[in-house]
């Protein structure tokens, strides 16, 4: 058995504005690097807990690299002889 170790790094960055954006990106060993971004915008409610936007922005990045890595996947199998 071999444990593979990935690492994801997340860059969240609020503007000031009320816009937070966050850019994750997946290193490993055997696939490019893959990114995905997010973004939040700050509603009135959530001026109390400043962190929704961070969590909102991180969250989508985290989703939409997952759309790519399976988009990587799915690629990698078309390429592989049946």
């Amino acid at each position: 058995m071999s444990t593979k170790h990935w690492t994801v790094d997340i860059a969240i960055d609020d503007d000031g504005s009320g816009r937070t954006r966050a850019h994750a990106l997946l290193t490993t060993d055997a696939t490019p690097t893959l990114r995905g971004d997010g973004s939040a915008a700050r509603n009135r409610f959530d001026e109390d807990v400043p962190e929704i936007g961070d969590e909102l922005a991180a969250g989508r990045a985290l989703v939409e690299l997952g759309q790519r890595l399976l988009a990587q996947a799915d690629a990698d199998l078309e390429r592989t002889p049946a």
